[in-house]
């Protein structure tokens, strides 16, 4: 029998997990409180637009982050 996972890598699945939390923890602590802060429909489409550019701001921080990390490894590891 094949299951349907089976054909998913690992690593594809632990991505997809990541970011289905990422998106999750960004509508509960970010999304929530700025869109029922405000009460004209002008202030909510304001407030949306801006915690999606802080996602935006906080993912290019982490891909930043990351890459730094790619490209310095064999240092990284001398130093450990």
């Amino acid at each position: 029998m094949i299951y349907a996972l089976s054909s998913i890598s690992t690593q594809y699945l632990i991505i997809g997990i990541a970011a289905a939390l990422t998106l999750a923890v960004f509508f509960t602590f970010l999304l929530t409180p700025a869109l029922s802060s405000f009460g004209r429909l002008w202030e909510k489409i304001v407030a949306a637009l801006l915690s999606l550019y802080v996602l935006v701001a906080l993912a290019t921080i982490g891909v930043g982050i990351g890459l730094v990390v790619v490209y310095y490894w064999d240092s990284i590891i001398e130093i450990i």
